[in-house]
């Protein structure tokens, strides 16, 4: 019932809205249209009132000891309507986070080469944070989740806590956090309000931790760990992304610690971000994860209490003080029941992890807008909020940024076929768009909800000016199904009704035309397009000069490639990787006390004896005549670790990256091979190119 109210109050909104925002307002001053589009957001507001009055007799009111303090005796106050969705989802939590720097580089997390940062003046101060959040409170939110980044790297993290743990009608101030530094701080913050923690740690060996984040740290989070459970947090929530052949097997170790500790596990499924290089095969679903704890604790069940709006399932082994939860995200999505809104670093509002859609708060507040204003945007942007994942049902394939830098924008872009550039007016690039979208999509659910705040902020000059683009570039991706609604849109086209209806007098006037067609630019770019760069939208002839995989065919088939024109020319290409052996076995090594033999000679042989076979093990490459090959094995204490190199030489008509990369994996595994006696605990990792010269696409240098 609540679902259908709702949905049928927003519809009925939109279309006041929208018959509002028609060519026959042109007939009206500015304020009148403007005073009309407020006026069907009170409309909107009062029916959703009088929905959750309707509604309240079906509702159960909390018990008394778990009542929050926006709650009036036996009465629920109305839910914000700014807040509630089409699907009738009140969202009552908001995660703010406070920075995009971390101390740590975990692998899932941040792309190897890292990330660009906002710069500081771009980033909420502390008094933006306080007054988006008190906002958010006051119209019914009452979770609040400070994340990052990493939290605790904030100078003013403890003066954030005590100011956000003052709020009326906050019930839970949360934290989540990688804990390398919580023990320093976690007694204040514990006194200033933070009532809820969650710790990321993914690993209970610490060799892997310092492979898994690459850094070292793993002894300082044990340390908050146990501050967390001796100054009375219960439970202590420990995050875990589970990644299959990096640390499913540490499952049931995980269950361990809930026997006699108040801790709550909690495993996560792997998850797509860009930059974490995902793929179905690290995935390691819950249900498997069930499985492998039910091997060891047959009874382990899950409980039959479940909190409402719960991202995790919760289990537990029967006797043990703890449980364990776990978070389906991308097996069975909870997207049903999302209450979840998201504040980024920057200030950028995100209504859904997977979407790509933001609005940003901070520039608005930055250009003097009022509470009123605010609730305006927020509420358009929850309206939009799709019934699941962003509306996106392959996630796995869909463009997002790094989970690093959620809710930010990317700094440095590739071009992506169907990403939306709106630069609504000079200086107000307010809401960020990088979905697959139709002209349909662009006019209904983007325009309209924002022509209030567009209109309310702009200047009469710049009302009267007519380079004011709406849109300036428009680009569908290239599937059949976008295909088949491609086309371009003209000025005529603008005029007829399509996106001009949606605008306010004087801002309708003048529009870049918007292509649908694929990879096209746009169809007219005269003067006044700007703002387009070639990184972001390619030329035909850029898009045509891009690399192409010359192993394969026009027909999708494998090829070899003919080198037979190519002129001979001097060519070196260096490669490394690194063997992990842990404390026992590399010292064994060192002693040369390993019951095979000389470790370090065999594997060098290995390495030497596998580049002059390369071409028979990898079927596309040419047998070619090698000069040299060298490769080096040095054994470095601090990290109980082998660094393997490898160098090769030729004078040829193609490079021997792959013959480098060869003896490198080889002789890592002759390591592996000649210690697994000592230990199955040894990992392979970082093998990669590190310098190639010579030939046709020239040199290369990591």
């Amino acid at each position: 019932m609540t679902t259908a109210m709702t949905a049928t109050i927003s519809n009925a909104s939109r279309s006041y809205l929208l018959q509002h925002s028609s060519r026959s307002t042109q007939y009206c001053s500015l304020s009148k249209w403007w005073s009309s589009c407020r006026l069907a957001k009170r409309l909107h507001h009062h029916s959703a009132v009088q929905c959750q009055k309707a509604h309240q007799s079906t509702c159960m009111v909390p018990s008394p000891e778990r009542k929050p303090r926006f709650f009036g005796e036996d009465k629920l106050l109305p839910f914000s309507a700014f807040l509630t969705d089409s699907f009738g989802r009140q969202h009552n939590y908001l995660r703010i986070s406070l920075t995009e720097k971390c101390s740590l580089r975990c692998q899932y997390c941040m792309p190897e080469d890292g990330v660009e940062l906002t710069p500081q003046k771009k980033l909420l101060t502390s008094e933006e944070i306080l007054r988006i959040t008190r906002l958010f409170v006051k119209e019914g939110v009452d979770k609040v989740r400070l994340t990052g980044g990493e939290p605790l790297v904030r100078k003013d993290i403890i003066d954030i806590v005590e100011q956000l743990g003052s709020l009326d009608g906050l019930r839970t101030l949360a934290m989540t956090t990688n804990g390398v530094a919580l023990h320093r701080k976690l007694a204040k913050l514990r006194e200033g309000g933070l009532n809820l923690l969650n710790i990321s740690l993914d690993t209970l060996v610490p060799a892997k931790f310092e492979f898994i984040t690459r850094r070292r740290g793993f002894n300082q989070v044990w340390k908050g760990l146990e501050k967390a459970i001796d100054l009375g947090y219960d439970p202590v929530k420990i995050n875990c992304v589970v990644m299959r052949g990096l640390n499913e097997d540490e499952i049931c170790d995980f269950v361990a610690l809930t026997k006699d500790k108040p801790i709550e596990v909690r495993f996560i499924e792997y998850m797509p971000f860009d930059g974490n290089k995902w793929n179905d095969k690290k995935m390691f679903s819950c249900s498997d994860m069930q499985q492998t704890i039910r091997d060891r604790w047959p009874e382990f069940a899950p409980l039959e209490e479940e909190e409402p709006n719960a991202t995790a399932v919760v289990y537990k082994v029967p006797g043990f003080q703890g449980t364990v939860g776990f978070i389906a995200s991308m097996t069975k999505p909870f997207c049903g029941s999302c209450n979840r809104l998201r504040l980024t670093a920057d200030g950028n509002l995100k209504v859904c992890l997977f979407g790509n859609a933001e609005v940003s708060l901070r520039d608005i507040m930055r250009e003097g807008a009022s509470d009123e204003d605010l609730l305006e945007v927020i509420g358009a942007a929850v309206g939009r909020k799709k019934k699941q994942h962003a509306g996106m049902f392959n996630i796995a394939k869909m463009k997002n940024r790094p989970m690093i830098l959620i809710g930010n924008q990317h700094h440095v872009q590739p071009y992506i076929p169907g990403r939306v550039h709106l630069d609504l007016i000079p200086n107000m690039d307010y809401i960020v768009t990088r979905s697959k979208v139709n002209r349909t999509e662009v006019a209904r659910a983007v325009f309209a909800p924002i022509v209030p705040y567009v209109q309310h902020f702009i200047t009469p000059s710049q009302r009267n000016t007519t380079n004011i683009k709406m849109v300036r570039h428009l680009s569908s991706a290239t599937s059949n199904a976008d295909n088949e609604n491609s086309s371009n849109l003209s000025k005529a086209d603008t005029e007829s009704g399509q996106l001009s209806d949606l605008l306010p007098p004087d801002l309708s006037t003048d529009h870049s035309p918007i292509n649908l067609a694929p990879d096209g630019p746009s169809a007219t770019q005269g003067p006044n397009h700007t703002r387009t760069s070639s990184s972001s939208v390619p030329s035909t002839t850029k898009e045509a000069s891009q690399p192409n995989l010359t192993h394969v065919s026009e027909t999708g088939k494998a090829q070899m490639v003919d080198v037979g024109d190519k002129p001979g020319t001097s060519r070196l290409a260096v490669a490394s990787g690194r063997v992990l052996l842990g404390q026992t076995a590399f010292a064994l090594v060192r002693q040369n006390r390993i019951a095979k033999g000389d470790v370090l000679s065999v594997a060098q042989i290995a390495g030497i004896m596998a580049a002059k076979r390369t071409s028979s093990l990898i079927p596309l490459c040419h047998n070619i005549p090698i000069s040299k090959v060298d490769v080096t094995l040095t054994m470095e204490e601090a990290s109980h670790s082998v660094l393997v190199c490898a160098e090769v030489r030729t004078v040829g008509v193609t490079g021997v990256e792959m013959e480098a990369l060869t003896a490198v994996s080889v002789a890592a595994l002759t390591l592996y091979d000649m210690c697994k006696a000592v230990t199955h605990d040894i990992v392979i990792t970082d093998i990669q190119l590190i310098i190639k010269t010579g030939g046709q696409r020239g040199d290369f240098k990591r």
